[in-house]
């Protein structure tokens, strides 16, 4: 994992210098009226390298036939819009992006991409070729097709995409691999959806594609009281008998993959300084938790101590060191 913050002396050269030192470098040209102070992250997350960009400037970037001849990683990506928008061009197409959207884009062809807001943020999560297991063809009808993020597997995509870019550094390697893996099964089941060949997908990549969108439903709508094992099972048109099987593989029920994820949340919140105010019963109904006897000992069965205790513990100073 590494930072690159644009904000040092000549911040220009730093950013063109990062952009082209790429494994699919790109040619940036940034709108001269701006002086780009961006924040740039990327590391690689399970089968994927994840790059994040906080706070850049408008700009153009261009991946050209040069640059091409000169490296080429056989990478796609799909470029996923947290904050401002953006066009990306390929194949005749334009893509516009809002916030939450996302599109497709082959780094082995010509492409163009601009970013157009005075300050925009952006995941760009870039993968080899042989991932999607679709014809050359097919591919070429999905590139620069703007996909949206407020609904079906397109949201849950968006959301897992720009969850695993928000939180580059503080993944380990299991859950880093499990989300990125999860993310990558509901990209190649919503490219094959687009051209109709599901049927060509292998039974395991949709199962777990499935799986990985009930996941990314669940913590979408952990705040939500009425969340529950039915509710699930209905909004993904599956039955109650099929999603208690899908997640046998997790080692827990329905019902205690969400209490597990409202817990964890809930022991974020009493450990940010932010919500120091917050008092514990605000904290647990945030996640979905309105009663706060039972949360209270859902806490400590989970984390060994009551959540006042907890959020107490966490601010005490540490002992001193010596000298």
């Amino acid at each position: 994992m590494s930072w690159l913050r644009v904000r040092d002396d000549r911040p220009r050269r730093r950013l063109d210098d990062f952009l082209a030192n790429r494994p699919s470098p790109l040619d940036a040209r940034i709108d001269a009226r701006h002086d780009p102070r961006a924040r740039i992250l990327t590391g690689r997350v399970g089968p994927v390298d994840v790059t994040t960009v906080v706070n850049g400037p408008p700009h153009q970037a261009f991946r050209t036939r040069r640059l091409i001849r000169a490296s080429d990683a056989e990478q796609f990506k799909i470029h996923v819009m947290v904050r401002g928008r953006a066009v990306w061009a390929q194949d005749g197409r334009e893509a516009a992006l809002s916030p939450g959207d996302f599109t497709l884009v082959d780094l082995s062809r010509t492409c163009q991409g601009a970013d157009r807001d005075d300050v925009h943020e952006a995941v760009a999560v870039m993968f080899p070729h042989g991932t999607v297991p679709l014809r050359d063809d097919e591919l070429a009808r999905l590139t620069a097709v703007p996909i949206s993020g407020r609904e079906g597997l397109g949201a849950s995509i968006s959301a897992l995409a720009r969850h695993l870019g928000g939180h580059l550094d503080g993944y380990g390697g299991t859950d880093g691999a499990r989300l990125a893996t999860g993310l990558m099964d509901l990209l190649v089941v919503a490219l094959a959806e687009r051209v109709d060949r599901v049927a060509a997908i292998v039974p395991d990549t949709r199962r777990r594609a499935l799986l990985a969108g009930v996941q990314a439903f669940i913590d979408r709508r952990l705040g939500d009281p009425a969340l529950s094992p039915g509710a699930i099972a209905a909004a993904h048109h599956v039955s109650l008998r099929y999603l208690h099987k899908l997640f046998e593989s997790q080692d827990a029920t329905v019902a205690a993959w969400i209490r597990r994820r409202r817990l964890e949340r809930c022991r974020r919140d009493l450990l940010d300084p932010a919500l120091g105010h917050w008092p514990v019963s605000a904290i647990a109904a945030r996640w979905g938790l309105m009663d706060a006897a039972h949360f209270s000992r859902m806490f400590r069965a989970e984390y060994g101590q009551p959540p006042s205790q907890y959020r107490l513990t966490a601010r005490a100073p540490g002992p001193r060191q010596p000298g």
